[in-house]
């Protein structure tokens, strides 16, 4: 992709929550800026087609990266898989219609950006070379240059979601950022994106949750909504709790 970008916003692992992208969408820094990046699992939530038609409806401002959720959520309207691993991803494949479900499975894996004071900026979901495996804030050095392996010497930042907590580190000599989860994040509540150009900022948007969960539970026909929305909007789970599970699958335990 040719051209510098300013500002670019970056959003992660909506997972159908519409009210937390709708409170990011109207962030005055996102409405500014130039480009949105979506970094996959956007949909396998209470409300996916609305969140992929609000986004859609942002015209070409927005780069879109598929995720292993969105990918499932093919897969299973496609008779290619009869499960999904997350308990609502069945409910909200079933929500999507077919030109939704074509439209996902033509998302990318990676998008490369250039971004003032950055450079060249690669963009995925889990790491470049894969939409599920596993980098962390800890994960240890040998690692880092694992997932790597095979990437253009150009790219000198790499942005990631799929872990739904935001940090920033070096590993390598390039900037590693994870801007968190918009729908469903852990460790502390609110919608989480980033800022980037010419640095990276890390946000965090305030909304109304008790207001979501009930719009949830009384728009979304899924059986356990309640009770997913108040573990999920609340962000119930810790960082610490989710790191200490997570650990052993970013390959630790081999060493």
């Amino acid at each position: 992709m040719t051209g510098e970008c300013a500002r670019v916003a970056v959003l992660s692992d909506i997972h159908g929550v519409l009210p937390a992208l709708e409170a990011v969408l109207a962030e005055p820094e996102v409405a500014a800026a130039e480009r949105i990046v979506v970094t996959g699992d956007i949909t396998a939530g209470p409300q996916p087609a609305e969140v992929l038609d609000l986004l859609r409806a942002q015209g070409d401002r927005v780069l879109w990266v598929g995720g292993n959720a969105d990918r499932e959520l093919v897969e299973y309207r496609r008779g290619e898989r009869t499960e999904i691993p997350d308990p609502i991803g069945s409910h909200a494949a079933r929500a999507l219609r077919p030109d939704q479900i074509d439209f996902l499975a033509a998302l990318p894996g990676t998008r490369t950006l250039h971004v003032r004071g950055l450079g060249e900026v690669l963009f995925c979901h889990a790491t470049p070379r894969d939409d599920e495996e596993l980098v962390l804030v800890d994960s240890r050095p040998a690692r880092w240059a694992e997932v790597f392996t095979g990437l253009p010497p150009g790219i000198g930042t790499v942005v990631c979601g799929h872990t739904h907590m935001p940090y920033v580190r070096l590993a390598h000599g390039r900037l590693v950022v994870n801007p968190g989860s918009v729908g469903m994040p852990y460790g502390r509540p609110g919608a989480h994106w980033c800022l980037l150009g010419p640095g990276t900022d890390l946000r965090v948007t305030r909304y109304d949750i008790p207001a979501a969960v009930a719009r949830l539970t009384r728009d979304c026909a899924y059986p356990d909504i309640a009770a997913w929305a108040d573990y999920f909007l609340y962000a119930r789970a810790t960082d610490t709790e989710v790191l200490e599970a997570w650990g052993p699958k970013d390959g630790r335990s081999a060493s």
